[in-house]
């Protein structure tokens, strides 16, 4: 799994990184709620773990945006805030679970598999990337808010490349996705919809295309 772990105890979070990477789980850390809200609207991610007393934004609030953007996120609160207030506040807000400092890390994994078994957020049908936002379940999309007309050929594109996260998608992937309709066609009629609101499609030439943001947050050194 690639998992955002939003944690200002650089400690902690060095200890988790290893634990989650030994078991062979992608690890990112942002030290600072506002950052990793950023990130939660721009990128993939399958799960995060939030502490709550960050600088920037404070966790609850990450997880109250997560849950008002209908993002289907697993969450895990991690904080040392052990009153039941504090564990109901949170569960509350939209988080899967709650852990309370200190940890087991065992502990803390066995409960994110929990998470995962119950469902309901394993598969996520919206896409978010910067300012569009794709709900694959009813093939729409929304760019700053904004309903965006797409065409059936043109979702499946933008969807491949929304999906991918800032990678670059071999053109022969695209082309096969589709109706075998050229994606230079395509791609041409999303570009001057996209890029008024900072996204771009970019021609990685001899190989296909990638989705960027005109202006990406400079990244949290967390």
């Amino acid at each position: 799994m690639r998992v955002l772990l939003v944690e200002d105890d650089a400690e902690l979070a060095e200890g988790i990184c290893a634990f989650l990477q030994g078991q062979g789980d992608i690890i990112e850390v942002e030290n600072d709620g506002m950052a990793a809200d950023r990130r939660l609207q721009q990128e993939n991610f399958d799960f995060a773990l939030v502490d709550v007393g960050l600088p920037g934004l404070g966790g609850y609030e990450v997880v109250r945006r997560i849950r008002n953007r209908k993002q289907a996120l697993p969450v895990i609160i991690i904080t040392a805030r052990d009153a039941l207030d504090d564990r109901i506040y949170g569960l509350d807000l939209g988080a899967d679970d709650y852990l309370a400092k200190p940890f087991q890390l065992a502990e803390l994994t066995a409960r994110m598999r929990a998470v995962l078994r119950r469902g309901g957020h394993t598969e996520t049908q919206r896409i978010a990337f910067g300012p569009l936002t794709l709900d694959t379940e009813g093939r729409l999309a929304e760019l700053e808010g904004q309903p965006l007309a797409l065409t059936a050929r043109e979702w499946e594109l933008l969807e491949a490349l929304a999906t991918a996260d800032g990678r670059t998608v071999p053109k022969e992937k695209l082309q096969a996705e589709g109706s075998g309709n050229a994606v230079e066609v395509y791609i041409s009629r999303l570009r001057p919809r996209l890029e008024p609101a900072g996204l771009l499609i970019r021609t990685v030439r001899g190989f296909g295309y990638r989705l960027e943001l005109a202006n990406p947050p400079r990244p949290n050194a967390g």
